[in-house]
């Protein structure tokens, strides 16, 4: 075996990268990760349930994810749908698991160039796993047949090898309309490497206590999703009213995650929740001293309180004569972060 074998601690991240998006992968067959294996020169070990391969890296062995229940409907053949290295492990702290995550991508990004695709699972990963309470961010350099991933693991961020088909075949499928279908958000940019992706259609929320979900779920998880991600997120919503649609919130976040609030004249916002400047002193680099008068800091990774925040926005815009769920709008601005394309999928709601 050649001088590669037993991946150790002393191989660097990028290498680790360059290898795997350098194998031969054999379709994902039983014949083909076997090669695999050994041309990485790892081990099998595992049951036939969870295999996994032996690194020697301390931060964990690689796992592979056979072919099974979840995943056969979206897949054309291959007896398995990724292999996940663990690449680092971090205290459980928000703020210590997105530290480690940005740590990897910025290795990443240097060796292999900006990712193609960046986002978050939300609370529902590839194949209906659930993912980390801290966040859900992934960096994608996507390929064919294979695609390489950053994604947040249990105990650290992971490196995931896995055939492009299945897994963008599971996500395009989750379009189908019903609440919640998909979670997160998903970025892509103009890279060659996107050419064919598919974009599966959203869904809308039906009900209040939907947007009061999603949009905690979001703004909980968002500062160490940025911060992970190494992103900055400018949001503006817009309420229609019988008045047209007047701007309602302005959402900013980047290591920390800043709401400020246009409430009309008639809108008790402090007895809401909202405060001023003198109450939320950070919020000063982010919007000028009266501008929005009304405000609230809600702190950096691992801080939000996604729940309390989200029945805030709800009860400000209705309040301010926003009827239904379909009347709280996403400004187009937000569509667009640091030279993605961004879809909010898990809000659900309309962008305008």
């Amino acid at each position: 075996m050649n001088g590669q074998r037993g991946s150790t601690d002393d191989q660097s991240l990028a290498d680790l990268a360059r290898r795997l998006l350098a194998a031969d992968t054999g379709g994902w067959t039983p014949d083909g990760v076997n090669s695999l294996a050994d041309g990485l020169g790892w081990a099998r070990g595992g049951t036939a349930d969870h295999p996994v391969l032996v690194t020697g890296r301390s931060a964990g062995d690689a796992r592979l994810r056979p072919v099974g229940t979840y995943e056969e409907r979206y897949a054309e053949g291959e007896s398995f749908v990724e292999l996940a290295v663990p690449v680092a492990t971090a205290a459980p702290d928000a703020a210590a698991q997105a530290a480690a995550f940005r740590a990897a991508g910025e290795e990443l990004t240097a060796a292999l160039g900006r990712p193609s695709v960046m986002g978050s699972y939300g609370e529902m990963g590839p194949f209906y796993d659930s993912g980390p309470l801290w966040g859900a961010p992934f960096l994608r350099w996507r390929g064919s047949p294979d695609t390489l991933e950053l994604r947040a693991g249990k105990s650290g961020p992971e490196l995931v090898l896995q055939p492009t088909g299945p897994a963008e075949n599971w996500f395009w499928r989750q379009g189908h309309g019903e609440e919640h279908a998909i979670s997160g958000f998903f970025g892509s940019n103009r890279d060659p490497a996107n050419a064919g992706l598919g974009f599966p259609g959203g869904w809308t929320a039906r009900s209040w206590e939907t947007v009061t979900r999603s949009l905690g779920d979001f703004l909980g998880a968002l500062p160490a999703e940025a911060t992970a991600l190494g992103i900055g997120v400018a949001m503006p919503f817009y309420g229609r009213t019988d008045g047209g649609a007047p701007l309602l919130f302005d959402v900013a976040c980047g290591d920390r995650l800043s709401i400020g609030c246009f409430a009309p004249d008639g809108v008790d916002a402090a007895s809401l929740g909202w405060g001023t400047v003198a109450e939320h002193p950070a919020t000063a680099s982010v919007w000028s001293d009266d501008d929005p008068v009304w405000r609230v800091d809600a702190g950096g990774p691992g801080e939000p309180k996604g729940r309390a925040l989200a029945e805030m926005l709800v009860a400000t815009a209705r309040a301010a004569g926003v009827r239904e769920p379909a009347g709280l709008i996403v400004g187009g601005e937000a569509e667009y972060v640091d030279g993605y394309h961004v879809r909010y999928y898990g809000l659900g709601l309309p962008t305008g």
